[in-house]
């Protein structure tokens, strides 16, 4: 396995899609993406395509393309695998379906140990959902931290936090996070989170960074914000005479994080790309692109609600803090 400290490059590549498209047309954008000049690919053993991209991995070394050691691959345990011995078990299986000696970063997907049914409605809730307890998912991340001390991955790293569960979990951590994989995109910019895991020494991966068009429908909302609609960022891409999405993602370089755009269009697999290379913003155009943030949050967790849980909001700590949540027969509610 390498040794020398990981290096993100300024934008990565996601594998997310299984809503919208078959494994295949993800892994065949995957072999497009590695042509065009990716390095990073941003895989989870939930996408249900890991196999897929593993062929490819293999035929583009094979061909000459890529080295393994060119690339930056991650991974991430889903939530049904949080259990004594299942995170290195999951681990494994992601390993192999990726034809893989190593993970370059691996994630703890959720911080909490729901899952849904493929298909299921945003209304229903699983009885073996449950809150966010610090104890619990320490239990998960000292497998990770194994996982690490043994070879099987160079990092191991937390997604969708926020700063109040970082603030149970991180004192109690002996190997630290490398990195953060979190929601970013101009009308969602986050900015206080971002702040705090800079401050803690966590590189930022950022998904969303167009908005997100082909996410799942159950997260779609009437008043949720198209970001390259935007009037601020359409202004500016006619300035810049590019697409509103160059703009995006070349906004979320600037700021200093790896956005990880998906496409199965090879134009903008090498649109997206090229943005690195555009003209850094003035003051004023980052000014007004930041001040498109409205805290539009478009992957909203709907699914993974416990039953006694009212809204999405109850996911994100809303108020700044983690809520007390105690069980009450097969229900739960906020210990008064």
């Amino acid at each position: 396995m390498i040794k020398e400290k990981i290096i993100l490059p300024k934008i990565g590549f996601g594998t997310f899609g299984n809503d919208k498209y078959d494994s295949q047309t993800i892994a065949d954008s995957v072999l497009l993406a590695i042509k065009n000049g990716y390095r990073l690919f941003d895989c989870a053993s939930v996408y249900g395509n890991e196999k897929q991209i593993g062929e490819v991995f293999k035929s583009a070394t094979q061909a000459g393309y890529c080295t393994r050691e060119d690339l930056i691959i991650t991974s991430k345990v889903w939530n049904d695998k949080h259990d004594d011995g299942e995170v290195i078990a999951s681990l494994k299986k992601s390993l192999t379906d990726l034809g893989l000696e190593y993970i370059d970063i691996y994630f703890l997907h959720w911080p909490f140990p729901n899952f849904h049914d493929i298909g299921c409605s945003v209304d229903s809730r699983s009885i073996d959902s449950r809150p966010f307890f610090a104890d619990e998912f320490i239990k998960v991340w000292r497998q990770l931290e194994w996982l690490k001390d043994n070879g099987y991955v160079r990092e191991i790293a937390m997604s969708n936090m926020t700063e109040a569960k970082f603030e149970q979990v991180l004192p109690q951590c002996r190997i630290m996070p490398y990195a953060h994989e979190m929601e970013l995109h101009p009308s969602f910019n986050q900015s206080q989170l971002v702040k705090y895991c800079r401050d803690h020494g966590m590189e930022i991966l950022g998904y969303c960074p167009l908005g997100s068009p082909n996410r799942p429908t159950r997260d779609t909302t009437a008043d949720d914000v198209v970001d390259t609609s935007i009037p601020a960022i359409i202004s500016i891409a006619e300035t810049y005479s590019c697409h509103p999405a160059t703009i995006c993602i070349n906004w979320a370089v600037q700021n200093g994080w790896t956005p990880i755009p998906f496409s199965s269009n090879e134009r903008n697999i090498i649109c997206n790309l090229n943005a690195q290379s555009s003209p850094p913003f003035t003051d004023a155009e980052m000014n007004a692109i930041n001040a498109s943030d409205v805290g539009c949050r478009l992957v909203k967790g709907h699914i993974f609600l416990w039953n006694g849980a009212t809204d999405w909001r109850d996911l994100w700590d809303m108020d700044g803090k983690v809520e007390e949540w105690v069980q009450d027969g097969e229900s739960w509610t906020i210990k008064k």
